[in-house]
Order: structure tokens, then C-alpha cells, then sequence
């Protein structure tokens, strides 16, 4: 049995997203982004809080980055992961978890435009800079993905799942269109099946209620 705690528009998004492309089956738990993270029942599944939290065969996993790892690893099958020993695993790890160098300047962002409700909290240098952060981010992405369809040279992988969620949270605040290889690329990602079964469904209560939010 395999049940994904989730909260939409947040970093478990990339894990059911994984979900769907290894094609298992699994439950999904649909919490709101708000303090009912934080009663006992929940942290009994994860210890800070937050999503995710993957029940999986009597055991809990949480924090994104070592569930995918560890996913990719219970179904090596369907070859997403890198195994250790393989020429690509580096440069996998790496980009995987480059995914959380985007989010959290996403996480300063998040809090500086929707968490902080009067203005005089608000710090306008700041905002600039995490979003100027991100393009840099972008930038590295675009010097990556420049001659190349994904992150590895043989090809599509969870590394481009993990970054794909974060570059699809970081459009909230950065625009694509200067980079056009990672544009590119996150084409191809949107159009994934997997992808758009991870979306928010209509009518889903968002934690971002704009799409795009300009520094100030």
C-alpha cells in the first residue's frame, strides 16, 4: 500500500507527479496548507510539519528529495533513478537536488507575497533579490539544458521531475520567456501525462491565488 500525504502547489506535488510516471498504484491524501499540519496525528507522520509524508508497505518517508530517491530505487524498472555505479548518478543526484536550491528562494518569495498581509512587513529589496535568485537559477538550468532534451544525456529521469515542479512553482515569479532552452524543455515536461495528473483540479483551493506575482 502507498498513500502520498499532499498539499496542492507545494513540494509534494513533485512526488505525486513521480507517482504517476512510475505507474504504481497509490492513495492520495489531500490536506489544506494550513495548521491541521501541525496537529499530533500528522506529525506522527512527519516529524516538521509539512508534506510530503509517503506511507509506503508499514514504513513513513518524508522530505521530497530522499522519497524520490528512495522511489526510484524500490522500482528501478522503470528507469527514472541512477543506481550507484552507473556513469549518470552524479550528475543525477545533483541535478535532483537542485531542485531545493529553486525552492527555497521560492520559499522567501511565498512568504514575502502571500504569508506577509500588510505591507510595512513587506521588504521590497528583498523580493527583488530571491527573484533575481531565481533567474540565476534559470540561468544554469539554461546553460544545462542548451543542446540537450533533459537534464541527463540519456534522457528523461526524476531529476527533471523534481526540477520540473520547482520551475513550474518559480513561473509564479520568474518569467520563462529570456531562457528559451529551459523553455523549451519545460514544454516537453508540461505536456507529460504524468504532469498533468499532478495538476490541482478544478475548483482546488490554491495557495497561489494569482498567476503571477511582480516584485514590487
Amino acid at each position: 500500500m502507498i498513500r502520498l500525504h499532499h498539499c496542492h502547489q507545494t513540494r509534494s506535488m513533485r512526488v505525486l507527479w513521480l507517482l504517476h510516471e512510475l505507474g504504481v498504484e497509490f492513495e492520495l491524501e489531500i490536506h489544506p496548507f494550513d495548521k491541521s499540519l501541525r496537529a499530533e496525528g500528522y506529525l506522527a507522520l512527519n516529524p516538521a510539519g509539512r508534506v510530503p509524508a509517503l506511507e509506503i508497505d508499514g514504513e513513513v518517508w518524508w522530505e521530497s528529495g530522499a522519497i524520490i530517491e528512495l522511489l526510484c530505487d524500490r522500482f528501478p524498472e522503470a528507469g527514472l533513478g541512477r543506481a550507484a555505479g552507473e556513469a549518470e548518478r552524479a550528475d543525477w543526484l545533483i541535478w535532483l537536488h537542485f531542485a531545493e536550491t529553486i525552492s527555497q528562494h521560492l520559499a522567501a518569495l511565498t512568504q514575502q507575497h502571500l504569508m506577509l498581509y500588510d505591507d510595512e512587513m513587506r521588504s521590497p529589496v528583498l523580493m527583488k533579490l530571491e527573484a533575481a535568485r531565481v533567474g540565476k537559477c534559470f540561468a544554469a538550468l539554461e546553460a544545462r539544458l542548451t543542446g540537450r532534451d533533459y537534464l541527463l544525456d540519456s534522457g528523461f529521469s526524476a531529476a527533471d521531475v523534481a526540477v520540473g515542479q520547482a520551475v513550474y512553482m518559480a513561473q509564479k515569479f520568474v518569467r520563462l520567456a529570456p531562457f528559451p532552452a529551459l523553455s523549451a524543455w519545460w514544454d516537453r515536461l508540461a505536456r507529460r501525462a504524468g504532469f498533468q495528473a499532478s495538476l490541482p483540479p478544478e475548483g482546488a483551493d490554491l495557495l497561489y491565488k494569482r498567476e503571477f506575482y511582480a516584485p514590487w
